[in-house]
């Protein structure tokens, strides 16, 4: 493993706490160690309080906060003296040792101190580090990895058999740990769960880490069961992938158990298409997760789809049996001994021999946390059976952990529990890049949808850095671009909820005896045609659509009241806007309703150049301000208007509503 560690980058990090941010950056980075809020570090620091007592506080990383990005203020300090105490009494319930931590921090605003904050504290070392390094937990995951863990590192160690973390665990390390550190000890070892390190200093605790993991690696290495690629399938050597209406069916059934919908997530590459087709997947991917904390994120086990999608709902009936089964054997005996009401029983990882591993959650940022910490519970599987046989912990251990009210409490503060109005659902939409396009993605990314842009121009690729942003650079009227766009949306996020059409060109004034056919076509071609084409191709996900589809048609205010000078658009406008009448005739029965808005004098949008304003406003023998606010409302008409009117049209508002024709215009005297 290697050792980030650089002075010159550590000599800008002037005190104590400082260089524990530091040196916990460089955990963070290094991903086969921590992962989405995994792992844990510390410091202790000598201070003086208010009232001028000397005093040693416990600075450990906060509940919620990330290693790869902690800050200073991502650390809770708790008055040490106070935390021995706690330590030494023989029993403590969850909800007294969190009043117990937050009630003795000495910075009210901080966040609340992890769960593991006195088992920090008893350790009598200034600095202190815990990851959930692959490696020992590839080791410890096997029937005999305690005799591995001593045979690689002797007196190095203090080896703790499994116990929930928590004051079980502090207690069982206070009892354990003075038995049998030694002057040689570095590092701890939790079984099944993590490693620990520590020294007196931020870079001597940061090196024992890497070096007790990559003493870890060496053994792997030597066991040839360090590099599991072997193990992968070139994608090339797999039958043709899960087709995107496979996809969509199965993110239905999924969403009609939930009665919500969900995002799913596809990874298929040589590493999960390898584990989906390993020969003995049925049984090795039937064990549990890597640690038992992942449990929140993944649930105990994939499910493991049929290669024929009609067998999905059989599978997936059967999980949820399995599901059942599981909580009702292990809610008779909880480690809190509280009674227990079930979570979902659905799955957050699903394998297929074709598609090779699908992710599943709310969000998007649900789904691809469960696809990083399963891309590295599948190597973890691989290296612990060629070590002899992968053994996670019984079902029981898991379950606690998943029912654990601390644990489900870290899900709910990192927002995975506060949900926005289309959470779950997908919109696409062209024209995105500007105006009315850009202003929609705007829209539908604050009410929570996953959103797919379209544009010609290549800048709609790179318009966001966010997860649940797709920007995908098409000609909507090249059919086969088209195509690829909606299965890449479906590979990427599950399926199709909103479509909005937005894409247009607006020529500049042309009276009808002026106007060249090509110019009429290329108009008709953008305008009306690849919305026909869209609509056809979309049609097929929209009606698998867990809320029912929404599509949005972008028409006109020529479409009531045409002007001079726009026979093309206006021509193209009023049949789309016919064309959609017909779609909501059609579509109805599939619950798909379809709406259309009637903006006129939208001025921030990409078809309105300086020199068409200034040829319209001239036509009407107006100024251009005043052919702005030319409504009866006197009022400026803006993309966001537009858009979000859109969203709401897409949401439960005007959810028995199809067919409609709102004017978002600020009032026109030849519309009324």
């Amino acid at each position: 493993m290697r050792n980030l560690w650089d002075d010159q980058e550590a000599q800008h990090y002037t005190d104590e706490l400082a260089l524990r941010v530091y040196s916990s950056r460089l955990l963070g980075r290094d991903k086969s160690l921590v992962l989405h809020g995994g792992g844990n570090t510390s410091v202790k620091i000598e201070d003086t309080n208010i009232v001028g007592d000397q005093e040693t506080i416990l600075y450990v990383k906060g509940s919620g906060w990330d290693l790869e990005t902690i800050e200073a203020q991502g650390y809770a300090p708790v008055r040490m003296d106070h935390l021995l105490k706690l330590a030494q009494l023989p029993q403590l319930t969850d909800a007294r040792m969190v009043n117990e931590l937050k009630t003795h921090m000495t910075n009210a605003a901080a966040p609340a101190p992890s769960v593991e904050t006195i088992l920090h504290a008893l350790l009598p070392y200034k600095y202190v580090d815990h990851t959930h390094s692959d490696a020992i937990v590839s080791i410890t995951n096997t029937a005999n990895g305690e005799d591995r863990i001593k045979a690689i590192y002797g007196n190095k160690v203090v080896i703790i058999p499994y116990v929930m973390p928590g004051f079980d665990l502090s207690r069982l390390c206070a009892e354990l740990f003075p038995q049998q550190a030694t002057d040689e000890t570095i590092g701890m070892v939790l079984m099944n769960h993590g490693i620990f390190s520590f020294g007196e200093t931020a870079r001597e605790s940061y090196d024992r880490m890497i070096e007790l993991v990559s003493m870890a690696e060496d053994y792997l290495a030597r066991k040839q069961a360090l590099d599991v690629s072997s193990h992968y399938t070139d994608t090339a050597s797999v039958s043709p992938d899960m087709t995107p209406l496979e996809l969509c069916r199965f993110r239905q059934l999924l969403s009609i158990e939930l009665q919500k919908p969900l995002i799913i997530h596809q990874t298929r590459d040589k590493q999960t298409l390898g584990f989906a087709n390993h020969p003995d997947s049925k049984h090795i991917s039937q064990q549990g997760p890597a640690t038992p904390d992942h449990v929140i994120r993944t649930k105990q086990l994939p499910i493991l789809l049929s290669e024929l999608s009609d067998d999905f709902n059989k599978d997936l009936q059967q999980y949820i049996k399995h599901y059942k089964a599981y909580f009702e054997s292990s809610a008779r005996n909880p480690h809190d001994g509280q009674q227990k009401t079930m979570l979902d029983p659905l799955p957050r990882i699903a394998l297929h021999k074709q598609a090779g591993m699908l992710t599943i959650g709310k969000t998007i940022k649900e789904a691809q946390i469960v696809r990083d910490i399963y891309q590295h519970t599948m190597d973890i599987i691989l290296r612990a059976t060629q070590l002899g046989g992968y053994c996670a912990l019984p079902d029981q251990d898991i379950f606690d952990v998943e029912y654990w009210e601390l644990e489900q409490a870290k899900l709910k503060k990192s927002g995975s529990a506060c949900g926005t109005r289309f959470d779950g659902e997908v919109a696409l939409v062209t024209g995105a890049v500007s105006g009315i396009g850009k202003a929609c993605v705007d829209s539908l990314l604050a009410r929570g949808a996953c959103v797919v842009a379209l544009d010609i121009l290549p800048e709609i690729k790179d318009l966001y850095q966010r997860p649940d942003y797709l920007g995908i650079c098409c000609d909507v009227t090249d059919e086969q671009a088209l195509t690829s766009a909606l299965e890449t949306t479906i590979r990427q996020f599950g399926g199709l909820d909103m479509l909005i059409l937005n894409a247009g060109i607006f020529p500049g004034g042309c009276r009808i005896e002026n106007l060249a056919m090509a110019e009429w076509r290329k108009v008709m071609n953008i305008n009306l045609d690849a919305n026909l084409s869209l609509m056809s191709k979309a049609h097929p996900f929209l009606k698998l659509a867990p809320n029912g589809g929404r599509v949005i048609v972008m028409g006109s205010k020529n479409v009531p009241a045409p002007g001079p000078g726009a026979a093309a658009y206006s021509a193209a406008k009023a049949a789309l806007t016919q064309l959609s009448r017909v779609a909501a005739l059609e579509w109805g029965q599939d619950n798909i309703r379809i709406n259309t808005l009637h903006p006129n004098a939208v001025f921030d949008t990409a078809i309105w150049t300086d020199e068409v304003l200034a040829s319209r406003a001239k036509h009407y023998g107006l100024t251009v301000q005043e052919y702005k606010t030319n409504n009866l409302l006197k009022t400026e008409i803006t993309s966001h208007d537009v858009a979000e009117l859109a969203a709401e049209m897409c949401g439960p508002l005007f959810a028995k509503t199809t067919a409609a024709q709102l004017p978002i215009d600020g009032g026109n005297d030849r519309v009324v």
